[in-house]
């Protein structure tokens, strides 16, 4: 069985999507000798991850233009044609908008939420237009779809009208280095981001649904009642996050927000065991690493009660409307002033932390290869 994974996220700083692309293909290769299979990366250009595999590079005709591998994308389903010579099945894992597919190949289609499908306005004109246009035909063509929440796929099943069993869902998992660290080397990594006071965490993108404008504000009323936190934000910027700032100076926030950029995996798991609290006020995902790393790391979590974020923190953080400002303002001063609630969440969350596995993860998804490999 010749398997071959499209693998354009290991070329970019990787975050929630490409760590899951990388312990995937990390896992399944470790194992190729031993199931029979062999493991084919489906890329632009050599990625410096895992060069022992054996690459497939379909030409990136647009690669003089900036962002070059959002075409990429639309051009990859011609490439299906020459690709379908050399694999079996092909992963499309990063919910590339396939369009079109050789009859003599077998499609696995990872769709990790359809939020720019259902708030297309929150997104840029490319991704609504391509979720709204493609994505179905993306979705009967597809030989088995992967979700990574039972949320995600009755979405799916909603709104396109997907059989229930053509989706498979196979949760995500924090990495091994999210886990409770000594003060050593939580020293270490506050002396690194300058941090030399009580904070709050946020981790994960500059965009409209992670609703950061609401944690905002819940920080101001937090500060009216006499709260040091700071709050710190990582996260690269990603589109229409103008209002976040707005709302900064609007609030006077300048001195009790601080914006670290993105934070690479090795300082983050530092920087969970660092806070007194993680937030997390997403108003839409189709998983949510961020809450379940920061339970690894034992730190408290507040997070939405919407989407698929109760199906990975269950009854191990507090779950708040994302958009009552006070239900967050308050839930987040019960925590910060109450040693024993927070206790209490950081032992169930490293609990909960512990039914998600890369390992469990992995073999799921060869099950679904076999399966898929085995179709008439």
């Amino acid at each position: 069985m010749k398997i071959g994974i499209t693998s354009e996220q290991l070329n970019r700083p990787l975050t929630g999507r490409g760590y899951y692309i990388y312990h995937l293909i990390k896992i399944l290769s470790s194992n190729t000798n031993k199931n029979n299979y062999d493991i084919y990366l489906i890329n632009y250009k050599n990625t410096q991850m895992f060069p022992n595999l054996k690459h497939i590079i379909l030409e990136n005709p647009f690669k003089r233009i900036t962002k070059s591998y959002q075409l990429w994308y639309l051009y990859l389903p011609l490439g299906l044609y020459d690709i379908s010579k050399k694999v079996d099945i092909v992963h499309c894992i990063n919910a590339e908008p396939i369009y079109l597919k050789p009859k003599n190949i077998k499609l696995i289609t990872t769709i990790y939420d359809i939020i720019p499908y259902l708030f297309p306005k929150t997104y840029t004109f490319s991704t609504s237009f391509r979720f709204r246009f493609i994505l179905p035909k993306t979705l009967k063509i597809s030989n088995k779809i992967i979700t990574i929440s039972h949320h995600t796929k009755q979405d799916i099943i909603k709104h396109f009208k997907i059989p229930e069993d053509k989706i498979k869902v196979i949760h995500l998992a924090a990495n091994e280095n999210y886990k409770p660290l000594n003060e050593k080397e939580i020293e270490k990594i506050r002396e690194k981001y300058n941090l030399n006071y009580p904070f709050i965490l946020y981790v994960g993108g500059l965009e409209p649904k992670k609703n950061i404008s609401t944690l905002l504000k819940a920080l101001y009323k937090l500060k009216k009642q006499g709260i040091k936190h700071k709050l710190v934000i990582t996260g690269e910027k990603r589109w229409k996050y103008k209002s976040i700032f707005e709302t900064i100076e609007k609030l006077n926030l300048q001195k009790d927000v601080i914006f670290t950029g993105y934070v690479p995996d090795e300082d983050l798991p530092a920087l969970y065991n660092a806070a007194d609290l993680f937030v997390y006020p997403s108003l839409y995902e189709g998983f949510g690493l961020p809450p379940l790393e920061a339970m690894a790391c034992g730190t408290p979590v507040i997070t939405s009660s919407t989407s698929s974020l109760p199906e990975v923190v269950g009854d191990a953080g507090i779950m708040v409307n994302p958009y009552d400002v006070d239900e967050l303002a308050k839930a987040m001063y019960e925590v910060l002033t109450n040693d024993g609630l927070r206790e209490e969440l950081s032992k169930k969350g490293l609990e909960r932390a512990k039914l998600f596995s890369w390992k469990k993860c992995a073999e799921e998804h060869l099950k679904v290869y076999e399966e898929v490999y085995n179709m008439k």
